[in-house]
């Protein structure tokens, strides 16, 4: 493995953060502020406590959660496409360098992006709330794998599209309405048999509460079957790529 190439790639989207970085860590941060004073002060005011938490404190797991997700997605799909939308894409083609080295690149770029402004998020969540962090190992292994995970599936979304609407579609129609339906502002507990028997079929709804587990070592769902959808998520994602490449799709899209 050319480990030279994986760094120039590596190197060259952390530049390009560097140079956004408006768009790219305060504009995320300064949005999620305001969760925390729309859902925390606001809402947090008449709900005192879930399970034992306070309401501020309780959503933090899920504001980390919404962005890492949004971010590990966007980084690495527009990390891509953009060199499929310039035409530069074909000199990276030509270069020796393989395929793996391309994903352990641009993969590795958009995961460290959205693992940096997760941390960022929650040290801005301390100056709003009280937080206590029971299994920070787990934290930190749910936040690794979340991010690996949908950056490759971030990779994946900018090779499969040809125009702007589609590389924006997936994370804004699907991604963020299944992290807003995944617990992220209340407990599945909450909700009426129904609807905790839909929330089951929601995968981020085990991400944020394998996250807010490691936080406060409750959780609505067992510990280790997240960490199960999370690893079933990354193989997926995995096995993906590895067929985008053995069949050349990135070339004939």
């Amino acid at each position: 493995m050319n480990l030279h190439a994986v760094n120039a790639i590596y190197r060259f989207e952390m530049a390009r953060t560097r140079r956004t970085l408006l768009q790219s860590v305060v504009a995320p941060v300064i949005t999620t502020s305001l969760y925390f004073v729309v859902f925390g002060a606001a809402i947090g005011s008449r709900i005192n406590q879930v399970e034992g938490i306070s309401y501020g404190a309780f959503i933090v797991p899920g504001l980390i959660m919404l962005s890492l997700l949004t971010q590990s997605i966007s980084n690495a799909a527009f990390g891509i496409y953009f060199p499929k939308f310039t035409g530069t894409i074909y000199e990276l083609l030509s270069a020796p360098v393989s395929m793996l080295e391309v994903v352990l690149g641009y993969v590795g770029a958009a995961a460290t992006k959205a693992l940096v402004l997760g941390l960022i998020i929650l040290g801005t969540a301390t100056f709003f709330v009280d937080l206590q962090i029971q299994h920070p190992f787990v934290m930190l292994m749910f936040l690794v794998l979340t991010a690996v995970s949908f950056s490759l599936f971030g990779f994946i979304i900018g090779i499969w599209a040809d125009n702007f609407e589609k590389l924006q579609m997936i994370p804004l129609l699907v991604v963020t309405p299944l992290v807003f339906l995944g617990g992220t502002f209340y407990s599945v507990s909450m909700l009426s048999p129904v609807w905790q028997m839909v929330t089951l079929f929601n995968p981020v709804f085990y991400l944020v509460s394998g996250l807010r587990w490691s936080f406060y070592s409750q959780a609505d769902v067992s510990v280790w079957i997240s960490i199960g959808i999370i690893l079933g998520f990354l193989a997926a994602c995995m096995a993906t790529v590895a067929w985008i490449f053995k069949t050349g799709y990135h070339l004939r899209n």
